[in-house]
């Protein structure tokens, strides 16, 4: 249930992203999904690709900051309320968010989150009979 996110540190210039994309896809690296956050200076790319470890790889060789954190996919249904009640339950286990993104694919949302205590959160939604996707899955979209 842990997936492994690639968190990459990105000067605020022109290329870079565009440099990152392109070693990933020279790598055949597929990415399933992304968010940015950005300052003025820096920002930082976190993603989801296909083979966290071989990214890790290149973009380390490649001079970049970069390594790999530890999030949760939760599934839900791709309607209204929904993540209101996932977070409903975190907020009830005590779960600390950092930070999360979502994508959604017809009837499904994915949301991923960082929790400050991965293995807590994903007890929690198991209590709750909330549906997480396998890593090796998610790689997969």
């Amino acid at each position: 249930m842990i997936i492994k996110q690639l968190s990459v540190f990105l000067e605020n210039k022109s290329g870079r992203l565009s440099e990152v994309s392109n070693l990933l896809g020279q790598a055949e690296i597929n990415i399933t999904a992304f968010s940015i956050a950005d300052t003025s200076d820096f920002g930082i790319l976190r993603a989801i690709v296909s083979d966290p470890e071989k990214a890790l790889s290149i973009l380390k060789d490649n001079n970049f900051s970069v390594n790999l954190t530890d999030v949760v996919c939760l599934i839900c249904p791709n309607k209204a309320g929904s993540m209101a009640k996932a977070l409903d339950i975190l907020n009830a286990g005590g779960i600390q968010i950092e930070y999360m993104y979502a994508f959604s694919m017809g009837e499904s949302a994915n949301i991923v989150i960082r929790p400050a205590n991965v293995q807590k959160c994903i007890n929690t939604l198991q209590e709750h009979e909330m549906e997480l996707r396998k890593a090796s899955d998610l790689y997969k979209i």
